[in-house]
């Protein structure tokens, strides 16, 4: 196990520009050099109470820290369109530092409103792997549809509602794969997500505020000495 610290805060500076910046922290070395594992910042801010605009960096300590990931989020509220741009850029060095940022993931989501239904279009783009892909959702109440169509690949995920803490989500790939979700939820801040992936594995992720667990059983031969179990809890100041 490899336990994590995470710190946050935030402020507001003026300008109506919100701060909020946090750091990793390894619970179990007694390196100091090794005690930050990741640093990172996000500033967002309105404008005209319509558009807003935020832009994140995150800088991995322990790996060299030569590189910088960034993610910007644009928002039309107005128009209900919004825009993601992620990518890294070599640790800043004067002019040539600034010249060598990458973007690797390009994506819009445009939201429609109908009879009282949600529809969103949401087409994703990653450069690295040349992929592009569709995310259309339709959202009627108790029942959410979500269809992801690729060159590739299609699926149908279909979310329906059962009752007020359960809910089902059978996935169908074009190739035949099925996966089914089950969420419960068990309280306040309190939920259990079961998904099963035949002849593949069995995941459960259970949500207690603060707490997170995560745990995967590979189904090889009903044999579960490959599981693994992942813990974590939030911590802010």
């Amino acid at each position: 196990m490899d336990p994590t610290i995470t710190w946050e805060n935030q402020a507001l500076l003026s300008n109506d520009v919100a701060v909020q910046y946090g750091i990793d922290l390894s619970a179990r070395t007694t390196n100091l050099a090794a005690l930050p594992r990741r640093v990172w910042g996000r500033a967002s801010r309105m404008f005209a109470d319509q558009y807003a605009l935020s832009a994140r960096l995150e800088l991995d300590v322990q790996h060299g820290m030569d590189r910088v990931d960034f993610e910007v989020d644009g928002e039309d509220e107005e128009n209900d369109l919004k825009a993601r741009v992620l990518g890294s850029a070599a640790v800043p060095r004067g002019i040539r530092g600034l010249r060598s940022a990458r973007v690797h993931h390009l994506e819009f989501t445009k939201g429609f409103d109908n009879d009282g239904n949600r529809v969103t279009v949401n087409p994703r783009y990653n450069v690295h792997h040349n992929h592009a892909d569709v995310l259309v959702t339709y959202d009627a109440d108790d029942t959410l549809i979500k269809v992801t169509a690729s060159q590739d690949d299609q699926t149908v995920t279909i979310s329906q509602k059962l009752n007020g803490e359960n809910m089902i989500s059978p996935t169908i790939g074009r190739d035949g794969s099925l996966s089914l979700a089950w969420d419960r939820k068990l309280g306040e801040d309190n939920s259990i997500r079961t998904t099963l992936n035949p002849n593949r594995s069995i995941d459960l992720e259970w949500r207690d505020a603060a707490w997170t667990a995560n745990v995967n059983f590979p189904m090889d031969d009903d044999d579960l000495r490959g599981a693994t179990v992942h813990i974590k809890r939030d911590i802010k100041f």
